[in-house]
């Protein structure tokens, strides 16, 4: 059978609803069912209103709800506006805590992969003020070994880097414990049996600055990053118009593009499906495969 894939339109006001018919109009998709979830009539392009917020909540609602109940094999959920959402109630960090909630899910994780680089949040959606204290040797393990999962899943080589908190990941204590503390021992657990990290290769921590270019040259498959935007900067700068938020962990792939509402340029034609491409062909790749999405 073909994957049947489930895609939100996003707030009907932004690049969403046209970003998505323009990637089913390219060609470039793989044969699956594709169903558009969510309203694009009677709103104004480029003008969000708390009823173009409603709709994409809506659509959110009904996307989680035929996921868990098995009528759609993945989900591709097109761009939200946060501030929007908050406004109208929504009580969420983001779409990937919306969808882990909704299936009852606390093992999960943010992914981004594009151009040949793939990162793995342990903090997502926190003040940068807040990452050291958050940061804990646990997290660590649990998001590596999720982020193992997923490069076992799509059968490739699994050498994961793990990045270091501060700069030159804390030059031997000088410029911060963090390392000693907390990451060398989670990189330590995550090579034993009890990380379970499906013969994946941890290694580091490297200093941040350096760590991606490597990755991008090969040398490893992934990097596990610490915070928010360690891992998002290298990932848009390096691939900004093929870049897809991967949510791990649920019992089903969710996928989204890498990219806003960008209400500044909706409907005038000029949008990139680029990143919504690559979001539909992954989540249809994930759903062909036969192992669980965690």
């Amino acid at each position: 059978m073909r994957p049947r894939i489930g895609i939100t339109l996003g707030d009907p006001a932004g690049i969403g609803p046209e970003i998505i018919h323009g990637a089913l109009a390219s060609g470039r998709l793989p044969d699956a069912d594709y169903r558009l979830l969510g309203e694009a009539e009677g709103h104004s392009l480029g003008k969000p209103t708390p009823a173009s917020a409603r709709a994409a909540h809506a659509a959110l609602e009904e996307a989680a709800r035929l996921a868990v109940a098995g009528e759609i094999d993945a989900v591709v959920t097109g761009p939200i506006h946060k501030a929007r959402m908050y406004e109208i109630g929504f009580q969420f960090p983001g779409q990937t805590e919306f969808f882990a909630i909704r299936c009852a899910v606390e093992d999960f994780a943010m992914l981004l992969t594009g151009a040949g680089l793939t990162v793995a949040l342990v903090t997502t959606h926190i003040p940068l003020r807040s990452v050291s204290e958050d940061l804990r040797t646990g997290e660590i393990v649990r998001v590596g070994s999720l982020l193992a999962n997923f490069l076992a899943r799509r059968g490739g080589r699994c050498r994961i880097a793990v990045a270091g908190l501060n700069p030159h990941a804390g030059e031997s204590g000088t410029l911060g414990c963090e390392e000693i503390d907390i990451i060398v021992p989670a990189i330590a657990q995550l090579q034993s049996p009890i990380g379970d990290p499906q013969s994946a290769i941890f290694s580091g921590p490297f200093s941040p600055d350096t760590v991606f270019h490597r990755a991008v040259e090969g040398e490893f498959d992934a990097v596990l990053c610490m915070y928010h935007d360690q891992g998002l900067i290298p990932l848009k700068l390096h691939a900004f118009h093929e870049g897809v938020n991967v949510t791990l962990g649920l019992p089903f792939p969710r996928t989204s593009p890498d990219h806003g509402t960008a209400f500044a340029i909706a409907g005038q034609g000029i949008a990139r499906p680029d990143s919504m491409v690559a979001a539909i062909r992954l989540a249809v790749e994930l759903a062909q495969t036969s192992a669980p999405a965690k």
